[in-house]
């Protein structure tokens, strides 16, 4: 039971991190890109590959710890289900090279951040 209270704390942690930061870049640049969304699953893929790593190659932390960092914090601060349906909005709305970069731009950055995060782990 106390498993879940963990995982909790991080989902609010994460989701108002999300919320924080989304808002912030949405009124920092054009809305004509969901420059937000990026942002978050870039650093979420790095906190998460760092985490991990750190976690399971570095040190040995508490379970609880992964259940709140890496389930309950990156699970509801990174945004796949919004980068999906951005994706489909900009492929239907037919800009069609919006939609081919945002699909690139996330695969191969968020691939990148959780490569750096593990990276920099190892290097701890």
């Amino acid at each position: 039971m106390l498993a879940y209270l963990w995982i909790s704390l991080g989902a609010i942690v994460g989701a108002s991190s999300r919320y924080i930061l989304g808002r912030f870049v949405a009124r920092a640049v054009t809305a004509s890109f969901p420059y937000g969304t990026l942002l978050i699953n870039i650093t979420g893929s790095f906190i998460l590959g760092l985490f991990l790593v750190w976690s399971t190659e570095r040190a040995l932390p508490d379970p609880r710890w992964r259940l709140l960092i890496a389930i309950g914090f990156c699970g509801s601060y990174t945004t796949f289900s919004s980068y999906a349906f951005e994706s489909f909005s900009l492929f239907e709305q037919g800009h069609y090279l919006l939609f081919a970069y945002n699909v690139l731009a996330n695969n191969i950055l968020c691939l990148a951040g959780v490569l750096a995060g593990a990276m920099i782990a190892r290097s701890l």
